[in-house]
C-alpha cells in the first residue's frame, strides 16, 4: 500500500499528493482580516504557512463550498484559474462559472493519472451545522479520494457528525479522514463544523483509518484547536489515532493498521 503526501497550507486548505496527482483542499491564502458575509462577519487571524505562489499549479481542486470566506477567499477564488480542474457543489459551480464542474452527493468523476492509472473523486454529503441550518449556510460536500493500492481518503468538507457522515463510513473504507474540526460557532451557540465529540464519532465509524485534523486554527470564530483534540483523543485511549499536519511541511501518512 502507497501513501499519500499531505501539506496543511492553513485552514481548510491541504495539498494532497495521491497516485501521482496533486490536490487542493478548500483554497485560501488571504492574509488576516476580516470578512463580511450576509450575517456574520469572519475574522481570520493567520496567514497561509506557504503562499500559492509556492504551492505551484495542482491537478485539481476539492472546494467543499464557495460560499464562505473561510474556506474560499480572494486569493482562493484567483488560485481556482490555476488548477487542471475544480470540483465542487453543483449550486456553486453555476457561481463560480468556468471550469467548475459541480457534483451532487454519491456523484464520481475519474481523473487519469500520470502513470496509467485512475483516481476516482466521490463527492459526499456534508450538512454545515445542526438539522434546519441548509437555507442558511447552504450546500456543502466533501470528497473522496480512490486508487488501485492507495488507502482511501476522505475529505470531510464543514460539516457536523450526522447520518450523512454515517453512510460515508457504510459505503468507503477510508483509510485516511481529513477532518474538518474546530467547533465553529457564528450563528448561535450550535456547531456548524464537528466539535470533539463528532471528531471521535468519526474515528470510530472509520476504525482502520489515520485522522487529520484540520481547519480549527487561523480564524476566530473556531471555539476548539488542536490541542482540545488531541486531549480528548488522549483521554479515550487512541490518540495514536491522529496524525498531526505541521503547517508547510509535507508529510507522509499511512493508513492506521491496529
Amino acid at each position: 500500500m502507497l501513501n499519500p503526501r499531505l501539506t496543511l497550507i492553513g485552514g481548510p486548505t491541504v495539498v494532497i499528493e495521491y497516485a501521482g496527482l496533486r490536490f487542493i483542499t478548500d483554497p485560501t491564502f488571504d492574509a488576516p482580516g476580516d470578512y463580511q458575509l450576509a450575517h456574520v462577519t469572519l475574522h481570520k487571524t493567520h496567514g497561509p504557512a506557504l503562499d500559492a505562489a509556492k504551492i505551484g499549479d495542482v491537478d485539481a481542486v476539492l472546494l467543499s463550498h464557495d460560499q464562505h470566506a473561510d474556506n474560499l477567499d480572494t486569493s482562493g477564488r484567483d488560485y481556482l484559474s490555476r488548477a487542471g480542474r475544480v470540483l465542487t457543489t453543483s449550486v456553486g459551480a453555476g457561481r463560480l462559472g468556468g471550469k467548475t464542474e459541480g457534483l451532487a452527493p454519491w456523484q464520481s468523476v475519474d481523473l487519469k493519472a500520470p502513470n496509467g492509472g485512475t483516481v476516482r473523486v466521490s463527492a459526499t454529503p456534508a450538512r454545515h451545522g445542526p438539522a434546519g441550518i441548509e437555507p442558511f449556510a447552504g450546500d456543502v460536500i466533501g470528497f473522496v479520494l480512490e486508487a488501485d493500492n492507495w488507502p482511501a481518503i476522505y475529505v470531510t468538507g464543514d460539516t457536523v457528525w450526522y447520518d450523512g457522515v454515517a453512510e460515508v463510513a457504510r459505503r468507503f473504507k477510508a483509510g485516511i479522514v481529513v477532518l474538518f474540526a474546530g467547533s465553529a460557532q457564528t450563528r448561535g451557540p450550535f456547531n456548524l463544523t464537528m466539535n470533539v465529540n463528532d471528531a471521535i464519532e468519526t474515528a470510530h465509524a472509520f476504525p482502520r483509518a489515520a485522522i487529520v485534523p484540520v481547519h480549527c486554527d487561523s480564524w476566530a470564530h473556531f471555539t476548539q484547536d488542536r490541542d482540545d483534540l488531541v486531549r480528548s483523543f488522549k483521554a479515550l485511549g487512541i490518540e495514536h489515532r491522529l496524525r498531526l499536519l505541521e503547517p508547510g511541511v509535507a508529510r507522509e501518512v499511512a493508513r492506521e493498521m491496529a
